[in-house]
């Protein structure tokens, strides 16, 4: 089956050199080209695409704009064609809090050749899309809850103390967390997040989901303690491990080679927590294409913890987590509404 796809690009360089790699896989057509929303309109009334390419600062209408009404009238794949600059960051998070499957992120200078470069991730990311679970969007999420009061967060520190969760997720995880972390108490033990995302993005992603939250939520540093109440994301372009110091856990964020392709791995978040915490963490994979976090969650359940991963219902893409359960590692599935209530102690 033939992936039709619609970019949508002010940009005539960028137009042309997609649609020059993108056609180039024996799978994926760009019938069509827009320099904005408007013309992009035009194209989709003689029909509809498979999956689009959207880039969001485009004159007369805004990809963000042009996003949200395709997802609150005929739901469709969409990948964001983003700067790496900070405010394409804040806007691409947007997107895909709005819907959006994924990012593709270009420099702003060289464009065209680091396109050329990532002809295979393109192919990877528009086929990834193309299979996706894509629902009609409603309202977003609420403002960030008022805190607990500080005697029901010394009796959560009480009570778990020795316990963590590591969470790893990639395509259609924004919205997952999201979906997750707005509905967990301030008592839930500490996490920690690998999110596969490009640098400078994690930053904004965490300083987002904390405004919605009403667990704290911050980029990951080495020397943060995992405590009640707390998230630590993995920062773009790094990893992070759990370490154990004394009666604590406490992150560190280094940067290395990728592994499985990705730099944050969940696979080396997972195995840290393995080693360092044993049956005192549970290990939770999310939605996303590939397979890391596979064997580092299997890893988990061989030394005692609780693994769980998402269930293909519920995943925008099933990749991640089938894996996981194909390996043994996930001792339970879950739907994404169920998992809230795991973290918060309910279950």
């Amino acid at each position: 089956m033939t992936i039709d796809v619609l970019v949508v690009d002010d940009s005539a360089v960028v137009r042309q050199v997609l649609t020059a790699v993108l056609n180039e896989a024996p799978d994926i057509n760009v019938y069509a080209t827009a320099s904005d929303p408007i013309f992009a309109q035009q194209q989709m009334q003689k029909k509809w695409p498979d999956v689009i390419v959207l880039d969001i600062e485009m004159p007369r209408m805004d990809g963000l704009t042009f996003l949200r009404r395709i997802m609150s009238e005929q739901p469709t794949p969409v990948i964001i064609c983003s700067s790496l600059a900070e405010k394409g960051a804040e806007l691409s998070l947007q997107a895909l809090s709005a819907g959006a499957i994924d990012i593709i992120t270009k420099p702003q200078l060289g464009v065209k050749d680091f396109l050329l470069d990532a002809k295979n991730l393109l192919w990877q990311t528009v086929r990834g899309a193309a299979g996706a679970h894509v629902a009609r969007r409603g309202s977003s999420a609420p403002s960030k809850p008022l805190a607990a009061s500080p005697a029901v967060d010394l009796v959560a520190m009480t009570a778990t103390t020795d316990s963590i969760i590591v969470i790893g997720t990639s395509t259609g995880g924004t919205q997952a967390l999201e979906q997750i972390l707005a509905k967990i108490p301030r008592t839930c033990p500490g996490i920690a997040v690998v999110q596969h995302m490009p640098e400078k993005f994690t930053a904004a992603f965490a300083k987002r989901l904390d405004g919605l939250c009403e667990v704290d939520i911050k980029e990951a540093e080495s020397g943060d303690r995992l405590i009640p109440g707390r998230v630590l994301i993995a920062p773009g372009g790094h990893h992070l491990e759990v370490q154990r110091s004394g009666a604590q856990y406490i992150a560190k964020v280094f940067r290395g080679p990728s592994v499985n392709r990705h730099c944050p791995s969940v696979d080396v978040l997972f195995r840290s927590a393995a080693r360092a915490a044993g049956r005192n963490a549970m290990g939770i994979i999310l939605t996303g294409m590939g397979d890391d976090g596979a064997r580092g969650l299997l890893e988990m359940r061989q030394a005692g913890c609780r693994t769980i991963a998402q269930d293909e219902a519920s995943c925008v893409v099933f990749g991640m987590p089938k894996e996981a359960i194909n390996l043994g590692a996930a001792k339970e599935v879950m739907s994404l509404a169920q998992i809230p209530a795991v973290l918060g102690g309910r279950v």
